[in-house]
């Protein structure tokens, strides 16, 4: 189908990869990975022609029909529908062809032309753009809009609409889930696995590589490998490879043990506070694929300050949004620990949660109450446009450092930033030369900096590519303050969030299931599953449960929330305990007056967690006697 023998390709002075050859058969679905830069957009513009090749030759079969994702649409007036349908070219040329032959009523060119129609499945055209309309989150009213009337993002959603459109053998997808949801991506899972031609697909969504693709093509240090499997295999194949290579085996002992420890230590937590057994699972497959990545560039950890109030935050009744609601009666607490994924199609909410929980938007009505320790940061894509493009890295860092009133050293900026492969030279380039990615990992650099314990996240991994994103994964995974997650990364959902809260039809609610259930929920003609308790209520009762095994689902969530609550509660109380323990703080002293105000302070803290504990433990004991009375009872 595709053939590349001994192709190189540069841009500018060096080199992208040399001699690179391999052949894809008809029918693969073929997944390009690699550091971004590395060529894989080039690639794809020398095999449609656009890039010529230096040496080398790429071979297609004559006649190949190749649709290609567009990366921008212009703000035209015509109707988003139209748009869509263009992408089949063959269908608009024969249906203005047939309106010019009916007005001028040659009725044998009409016939023939009905006849073409038919043969390119034409009158089932127009069903065909809206169920790819649908799929990708438009709405009927949306049909006719102009294309004008869209932001960027649905644009490209238009865009990915029209090339899904047209019939082709060969399909080029580059990034196409960055400006999509998660509903959007999983409905686009499944369109590409049912997808009969061969595609060609650039993404650093793993799971959606493991979904979609049977073969990888690995750019990496100016060559290009082709690898039989999906995404997990490649990585396993990377790994064995690394575990060869002798200069790497120490730090990968290193990182493995670091990771076996940190699986081990949650695994007994686990026992202890009957925590889910998929989040053991899900560790466990974090440690199985860290070989691969030992050779990363990135090594970073975000640290929350040591001082937190108990809760961080809390939300009581609270209508959320600009003029109007769009979320109601909102009840949620959140507790250092707590690690909260958002679910929830576009428009739901989720961004007016985050802005009210950062404090940026006010409330309706109701109440939000902080803690005296609360720390927020707020990662979203807008952090970005913020940065000085006149500016260098290290200048970023010692800004946020006057503001934070500890201005670092510039050998301490400098290390800081290596974590997040800022390097040499580079930390005194302008942020305007810096790629989306480079800018992306600034931001995500300058929120770790700030020590938060309430972390709060709106698609961090736009623009990142693999490595960096598993990089993430890891330092969230150890992050001990709150984290609140909206993401269509699938892995970095179910690797660093502990439960899932649905946003959707102006409700906040607990989501009694996995993304696997989220999955069967949403996908049209599945069966609708792990439909989620009120957050409100958070203790469900038996009548309003339709059959028992919902109910137990929500019974044993509640219970894991109060686990791990109780858990961090007794960490807490333990520190206060250790200090209270330490016999120069009753040591009298004159004129430590600030002295007596701390033993004061630990003491009302122990008092205040012993309270909270006691009544944790009574919510306990009534959620584990109610599930353990219809335990029993068959699903």
């Amino acid at each position: 189908m595709l053939t590349l023998t001994n192709v190189s390709l540069r841009r500018g002075p060096d080199p992208l990869f040399t001699a690179a050859s391999f052949t894809i058969h008809r029918g693969n679905k073929v997944g390009l990975i690699g550091a971004n830069g590395s060529g894989k957009s080039s690639l794809f513009e020398a095999i449609l022609g656009t890039l010529e090749s230096d040496v080398g030759q790429i071979d297609l079969p004559a006649e190949t029909r190749i649709a290609h994702m567009a990366q921008e649409v212009m703000g035209r007036t015509q109707p988003a529908i139209d748009y869509v349908l263009s992408g089949d070219r063959r269908f608009v040329e024969i249906t203005a062809q047939l309106a010019q032959a009916e007005r001028d009523e040659t009725f044998e060119k009409i016939a023939d032309l009905h006849e073409q129609l038919d043969t390119i499945d034409g009158y089932t055209a127009r069903a065909r753009a809206e169920q790819l309309m649908v799929g990708l989150g438009f709405s009927e009213p949306e049909f006719t809009r102009p294309l004008s009337s869209f932001s960027g993002g649905w644009r490209i959603r238009l865009n990915l609409a029209q090339t899904l459109m047209t019939p082709s053998d060969l399909l080029l997808l580059d990034e196409p889930t960055n400006h999509l949801d998660l509903d959007a991506i999983l409905w686009l899972s499944d369109w590409i696995k049912n997808f009969q031609g061969t595609l060609l697909l650039i993404s650093h969504d793993r799971e959606f590589l493991d979904e979609c693709v049977n073969h990888i093509v690995y750019l990496h240090h100016q060559t290009i490998e082709l690898f039989t499997g999906n995404y997990s295999a490649f990585e396993k194949i990377k790994a064995a490879r690394l575990a060869l290579q002798q200069s790497s085996y120490e730090k990968q002992q290193r990182e493995i043990a670091h990771m076996q420890d940190f699986v081990r230590r949650f695994r007994a937590k686990a026992t202890k506070a009957r925590q889910a057994q998929s989040r053991i699972k899900a560790l466990e497959r974090l440690e199985l694929i860290a070989p691969a990545h030992i050779d990363s560039p990135f090594s970073f950890e975000i640290t929350a300050q040591e001082k937190a109030s108990t809760p961080l935050l809390t939300l009581v009744d609270a209508n959320l949004g600009y003029e109007s609601a769009v979320l109601k009666n909102v009840n949620l607490s959140f507790l250092p620990g707590d690690r909260y994924g958002l679910l929830g199609v576009n428009g739901a909410g989720k961004s007016t949660l985050i802005k009210t929980l950062n404090m940026e938007l006010p409330l309706l009505s109701g109440s939000e109450t902080g803690g005296s320790n609360l720390n927020t940061a707020y990662f979203s894509q807008h952090q970005l446009d913020e940065l000085d493009l006149s500016s260098s890295a290290v200048q970023h860092m010692f800004d946020l450092g006057r503001k934070l009133g500890t201005v670092p050293g510039e050998q301490e900026a400098r290390n800081f930033l290596g974590g997040f492969n800022f390097h040499g030279d580079k930390v005194l380039e302008p942020v305007g030369t810096f790629s989306g990615g480079e800018k992306a990992r600034l931001a995500l650099a300058l929120i770790a900096w700030t020590r938060p314990n309430l972390l709060l996240m709106d698609e961090p991994t736009n623009h990142l590519d693999i490595e960096m994103r598993q990089a993430l994964t890891v330092a969230l995974q150890a992050f001990a303050g709150a984290l609140i997650l909206v993401s269509h990364d699938r892995h970095l959902m179910a690797n660093a969030v502990d439960q899932f809260l649905l946003v959707e039809d102006g409700c906040v609610s607990i989501f009694a299931g996995d993304l696997a259930d989220y999955r069967t929920r949403v996908l049209p003609g599945k069966e609708k599953s792990a439909l989620p308790t009120d957050l409100a209520a958070e203790t469900v009762s038996p009548r309003t449960a339709k059959r028992p095994g919902k109910e137990v689902r929500q019974l044993k969530t509640r219970l894991n929330t109060l686990d791990n609550r109780m858990e961090r509660l007794q960490r807490k109380l333990g520190e206060v305990e250790q200090q209270l323990s330490d016999p120069a703080i009753y040591q009298s002293r004159d004129g430590h007056e600030k002295q007596e105000l701390g033993l004061q302070s630990l003491l009302r803290d122990q008092m205040e967690l012993k309270e909270q504990l006691e009544a944790m433990e009574g919510e306990w004991l009534e959620v584990s006697t109610e599930l353990e009375s219809i335990q029993g009872t068959p699903d």
